[in-house]
């Protein structure tokens, strides 16, 4: 039986990038939502796609459409609010599974409930395949290959080569702000240690340029020891914005400190409503083209006194076109081909790292 790629979430910003991939692949995916208009609109404009109008808020009105080894791409979030019961049905049904999540805590949570299921199933679920975070484990994995064993700690910094203040869609707004409150698990001393985001700062090399970041959350601190069982410590930066990282730190503070008040909530909603500040979608093709993406990650033994053993960058696509590109590689690739490894599973388990260095070097995400 071949396996159908269906798209939930096509209508969206992202769903429509995930989209245009896919049709540039010659891959026709059968489009899902729950506006029959919109759909059947878009449908039509894609080249008379299948469509199908359904309920993805609870598993059940999702699970009758699906069949086993059936692929499930899902770009609609905040996945903490909408995206359990899509997991819930394509794990019930057997069917792969990729979405576009920034969020930890969904994909920590999505790994507790269905990592043994899908094995059971032969299903490959692939929680955050986009620029979250694919290429921050690639550019680790590359490090960590190069250094060895003796490998204890890897950085990993994600950075834009461009004016990124203005090309940050809706949805990474609304994910950055409710960031705002979360913890970023880190990995610490081979422990998972959940530390307020923003709490630290760490420099890199970009360019022939040193850049600050800070501290954020990732699933490379989730998939990367999993991989490399050696590894004690895995920790994530942000550095889009380096000239303020200390300044989003104390902002951090302040924001965090307000949770703790009786009038915590409404506080916190005002102090973190400016970074909802900007245009509905995102940027448009343009604006994409002058942001380029720039990942690095740095092996070492885990001691400050001793100097980097290997040192990975990669340079790509801007970040949301990035992301359409992987999760249509990924989708295309788990439709046609067997071998994938099954489970809640991070993108160097799946597929390989060699396959998936090739797979994102064809996309543009190389190293420099």
């Amino acid at each position: 039986m071949i396996s159908r790629i269906i798209l939930l979430g096509a209508t969206g910003y992202t769903g429509d990038l995930v989209l245009s991939a896919l049709l540039r692949r010659g891959v026709r995916p059968m489009l899902a939502g729950r506006n029959p208009a919109a759909l059947a609109a878009l449908a039509e404009r894609s080249g008379e796609l299948d469509h199908l109008v359904v309920d993805a808020g609870t598993p059940d009105g999702l699970k009758k459409h699906l069949r086993r080894g059936d692929v499930l791409i899902t770009t609609v979030g905040p996945f903490e609010r909408f995206g359990f019961p899509v997991a819930q049905a394509a794990a019930d049904a057997g069917a792969h599974y990729l979405d576009s999540s920034g969020e930890v805590g969904f994909v920590r949570a999505l790994h507790a409930q269905h990592h043994r299921p899908a094995r059971e199933t032969g299903a490959v679920m692939l929680p955050a395949f986009g620029y979250d975070y694919v290429p921050g484990i690639l550019a680790a994995a590359l490090a960590i290959q190069k250094a060895g064993p003796t490998t204890r700690a890897v950085d990993i910094g994600y950075f834009a080569t461009g004016p990124i203040w203005r090309g940050i869609s809706q949805g990474t707004r609304t994910t950055m702000r409710d960031g705002m409150t979360l913890p970023s698990p880190r990995r610490k001393q081979h422990r998972l240690v959940d530390e307020r985001t923003a709490s630290h700062t760490h420099r890199f090399t970009v360019r022939g340029r040193r850049k600050s970041a800070f501290l954020v959350s990732g699933t490379e601190v989730l998939f990367l020891p999993e991989e490399f069982p050696f590894l004690d410590d895995v920790t994530v930066y942000n550095g889009w914005f380096p000239g303020l990282s200390r300044p989003l730190s104390l902002y951090s503070a302040l924001v965090n400190a307000t949770t703790r008040l009786p009038a915590g909530r409404k506080l916190t909603d005002a102090l973190t409503r400016p970074l909802l500040v900007g245009p509905p979608g995102g940027p448009d093709a343009a604006l994409r083209e002058r942001i380029p993406s720039h990942v690095v990650a740095v092996a070492s033994s885990g001691l400050p006194s001793q100097a980097p053993l290997a040192e990975v960058h990669l340079e790509g696509p801007n970040p949301y076109t990035l992301t359409g590109e992987l999760i249509a590689w990924a989708a295309d690739r788990l439709a046609t081909h067997t071998g994938a490894t099954p489970g809640v599973v991070g993108p160097t388990t799946a597929f390989g790292i060699d396959t998936l260095r090739q797979g994102c070097a064809a996309l543009g995400l190389v190293t420099v």
